[in-house]
């Protein structure tokens, strides 16, 4: 309780520091984004599912340098980083696992079938982002297989203008490495962008680069970003778009996977990411939209360091998937319905050769004939050559009750299915299980949500059973002193979850005003239910947040911004803790100025494995665009 104390008086004395900030326009208006759910376009304020949104706007606000920071920020995703940087983090949402959060990237699933732990390998720099979109609640009837628990939907800018955009930052803890002399700890970074708009076409060229010397023994970093983005508009009813993303991410894995023994571990992992896209309209009532799309990783880890071939694996994947969506609008609705198949294979040395396919279909309706009423109601059918047949209905409900309220309920099953580590993998610390079944899970959620103009804000309560959950555990009995038990998955039985959650995004002064203050707030409450054995010691079962609060400040002045992004987590198997990021920016015509101090109060934490996270940490930038 003195904790809790403590940590609410640092909050206050964070929001009353600085009342002179900064001009950001805001030009993105919430209630009108569009939700691409694959096939059926539905506004933000018409949802009825469980939406978070962070806007182009909060980006460059807030005081984070990865996606894996972003993310910490959305209220009920859960961000375990076993490295800052953006150089190794495990996203879940709502007390899931995160095997059971789908990845996507502009609707198209990128999610890793060796390890979600590379889903967040991401070829996508910063600058190169729009929004970010996170779906709560079983998704596999939008997306598929593996949305178990929800999905987060990357979506990467339209060019509008020909400008190219330069950024660096640098900063330090100004703290000796904690198990080394090698100096000081820092991290530094560079983003380049080029973007070219003509009257059909538009691209967009982005490079980003950063590195680290690591903050303890063995946890220096470095990361390479390329991503091409292109669209070719004919026309007002066609739409041609393509990407290309490489990245290629290396870091020092100490205490990343299999801690203590894997000290001098070390892993590089090289990712390559394409897709075609198109959407045509054929008729004022159809459209269709086709896609195909290929992943391609690379992961090599060194158990016991570069130095030996001893304990070092290396595996390759690739996924090569294909779709089609249409939608048919009627008079009294609209129908969706649509194909995909997904071909996943991996050759591993710890692993093994393996393929396995996945078919999907589905059909979905949408209307909004009975008055103040909006419903969605479908079913996906899955096929998978190795778990065989799914089928997973769902049903969304809105009822408007006055302009700005309305009552929401949804309700859907999902399925998430082994990764290749889960069945097959063959190490000193951690063996597959080829006998492990996917996990199957229902969840219901009703809530209210009120939305205006200056004002979003929603209150949920949701209750989720998961039927066969995996789970990686070992034995904690006495073994032969320099004996490695190794982490084997077992489905372990039911996994319920019941969860409150609430959040409110209000624009406090008027749009004109000369000081202007923004501000989130949210609230997460997850009450998890699972048994383990006696003597039994849990990987993941056992991480989740059991409460989360989140509050953000923008104070914005003339050319200054003051934000400030403050969180508190109170996890199940570790400590609670509190941290507060600041960042004060000034823009010039072109060129903006920005100063960040992240952990404010230099709180000690670990969010995943044995890693204990940055202390506090200074750093500052300087981003450029020149337009021509």
């Amino acid at each position: 309780m003195l904790n809790k104390k403590i940590s609410l008086t640092k909050l206050a004395i964070l929001l009353s520091i600085g009342t002179s900030s900064a001009q950001v326009k805001d030009t993105t208006t919430l209630n009108e984004v569009i939700i691409n759910q694959n096939r059926l376009q539905i506004p933000f304020s018409k949802q009825s599912k469980n939406i978070q949104i962070l806007t182009q706007e909060d980006i460059q606000r807030l005081p984070n340098r990865s996606i894996n920071e972003l993310l910490t920020n959305i209220p009920g995703v859960d961000v375990r980083q076993r490295g800052p940087f953006g150089s190794q983090a495990d996203i879940s949402i709502d007390g899931g696992s995160f095997e059971q959060t789908a990845i996507l990237l502009n609707g198209v699933k990128i999610t890793d079938p060796q390890s979600a732990h590379h889903n967040m390998n991401l070829p996508v720099p910063v600058e190169a982002i729009e929004r970010i979109e996170i779906i709560r609640g079983p998704a596999s009837r939008i997306f598929g297989i593996n949305a178990l628990t929800g999905a987060i939907n990357i979506v990467t800018k339209t060019v509008e203008s020909n400008q190219v955009i330069a950024q660096v930052y640098g900063g330090s803890s100004f703290k000796d490495n904690e198990q080394t002399s090698s100096g000081k700890y820092y991290a530094k970074g560079a983003q380049l962008a080029t973007q070219f708009n003509t009257r059909h076409s538009s691209h967009g060229l982005y490079i980003g680069h950063e590195d680290s010397n690591g903050q303890r023994y063995n946890t220096a970093s470095n990361n390479n970003k390329l991503y091409y983005d292109a669209t070719y508009r004919p026309n007002g009813s066609n739409l041609l778009k393509a990407n290309f993303g490489y990245i290629d991410n290396q870091f020092g894995a100490n205490g990343y996977y299999a801690a203590p023994t894997d000290k001098e571990a070390y892993e590089q992992v090289k990712t390559a990411f394409s897709s075609i896209q198109s959407q045509h309209q054929l008729t004022p009532a159809l459209s269709i939209s086709p896609r195909i799309s290929n992943r391609y990783n690379e992961d090599e880890y060194w158990y016991l360091g570069r130095t030996t071939t001893k304990g070092r694996s290396k595996h390759y994947s690739n996924v090569f998937g294909a779709e089609v969506n249409a939608a048919l609008e009627q008079q009294y609705g609209t129908f969706g319905i649509g194909l995909e198949s997904r071909f996943e294979r991996i050759n591993s040395t710890a692993i093994g050769s393996h393929n396995r396919e996945n078919y999907g279909g589905y059909l979905e309706f949408k209307t909004e004939a009975i008055a103040n009423l909006m419903l969605n109601a479908g079913a996906y059918v899955n096929y998978n050559s190795r778990f065989g047949w799914q089928v997973f209905p769902g049903l969304d409900l809105g009822y408007t009750i006055t302009e700005h309220w309305k009552f929401v309920l949804s309700a859907g099953s999902a399925q998430r299915i082994p990764s290749f580590t889960d069945l097959y993998t063959n190490q000193t610390a951690n063996i597959g299980n080829p006998d492990l079944t996917s996990e199957n899970a229902y969840q219901i959620e009703g809530g209210i949500k009120y939305l205006s103009n200056r004002i979003v804000a929603q209150a949920s309560y949701f209750h989720r059973d998961i039927n066969d959950f995996i789970d990686w555990q070992k034995n904690e009995g006495a073994v032969a002193e320099g004996t490695v038990v190794p982490w084997k998955p077992s489905n372990i039985g039911r996994n319920t979850v019941d969860g409150f959650n609430a959040s409110v995004r209000y624009q406090l002064s008027d749009p004109s005003a000369t000081t202007r203050y923004y501000t989130t707030i949210s609230y997460n409450y997850l009450n998890p239910k699972i048994k383990i054995e006696d003597g039994i010691r849990s990987k993941y079962a056992i991480e989740n947040l059991r409460q989360q609060v989140i509050l953000n400040l923008t104070v914005n002045h003339k050319n200054w911004t003051l934000t400030t992004a403050n969180r508190f987590n109170e996890r199940i198997s570790y400590k609670s803790y509190f941290i507060a990021d600041i960042r004060a920016s000034y823009q010039f015509t072109d060129l903006n100025i920005f100063a960040d101090v992240q952990n404010i109060f230099d709180k000690s934490y670990i969010e995943a494995a044995a890693i204990p996270m940055p202390g506090r940490w200074f750093s500052l930038g300087a981003k450029y665009k020149f337009k021509y």
